[in-house]
C-alpha cells in the first residue's frame, strides 16, 4: 500500500508539472502578444515567472529549474533564438538568486523581496545576454529602465502569486512551502 501512495504522489507531481508548464506557455504567449503603452521594446510583464516562483516555493528548486528551462525552450520555439537565449539568461540568473536567498540565506526573506530580487536579476541576466549577442556593452545603457521595471513587476508578481494561493488551495494544490 505505501508504494501505491508514492506512485500517486509522483503521478500528481508529474500532472501538476505539466499543468504549470502549460500555464507558463500560455502566460508567455499572451505576454508576447500584449502591446502596452509606455513599455519599450523588450519589456515584458513577467507573468510566466509566477509559475516558476510557485514551483520554487512549493515543489522545490529542481522542478523550478525544469520549468525555467522548458519556458526558455518554448520562447525559443515561438520567438526565435535571440528571445530564447535572453529568456534562458534571465530565467537562470533569476532562479539562482531566488534559490540562494530562499534556501541558503541566514534569514528567509519575504516573498515580496524574493520576487523583486528575481525580477531585477531576470532583467540583469537578459541585459548581460544581450551584451553577449551584441558583443558590446551598449545594452547596459538600458539598465536603469529595466531595473525600475523589475521593481514594479517583481512587486506585482509577488502580489499575484499571493492572491492566487487561496484558489489553488481550494483546488487541491499544495500551498505549503517546501
Amino acid at each position: 500500500m505505501p508504494n501505491h501512495r508514492r506512485n500517486d504522489s509522483k503521478t500528481h507531481s508529474i500532472a501538476l508539472s505539466g499543468l504549470l508548464f502549460a500555464l507558463a506557455m500560455a502566460l508567455s504567449f499572451v505576454e508576447g502578444t500584449l502591446v502596452l503603452p509606455g513599455l519599450l521594446p523588450g519589456m515584458k510583464l513577467g507573468l510566466a515567472n509566477i509559475v516558476v516562483m510557485y514551483a520554487l516555493f512549493f515543489m522545490g528548486p529542481k522542478q523550478a529549474l525544469v520549468l525555467d528551462l522548458l519556458k526558455a525552450l518554448f520562447v525559443f520555439l515561438v520567438s526565435g533564438w535571440t528571445a530564447g537565449f535572453l529568456s534562458l539568461c534571465g530565467g537562470l540568473l533569476s532562479l539562482l538568486v531566488m534559490w540562494l536567498l530562499y534556501y541558503h540565506a541566514p534569514v528567509r526573506p519575504t516573498w515580496y523581496i524574493l520576487s523583486v530580487c528575481g525580477a531585477l536579476f531576470h532583467n540583469i541576466g537578459q541585459l548581460l545576454g544581450a551584451s553577449v549577442i551584441l558583443s558590446s556593452a551598449v545594452s547596459l545603457y538600458y539598465t536603469p529602465v529595466m531595473l525600475v521595471l523589475g521593481l514594479v513587476m517583481g512587486a506585482l508578481t509577488s502580489i499575484t502569486l499571493r492572491a492566487l494561493l487561496p484558489a489553488l488551495g481550494r483546488l487541491g494544490y499544495n500551498i505549503k512551502e517546501k
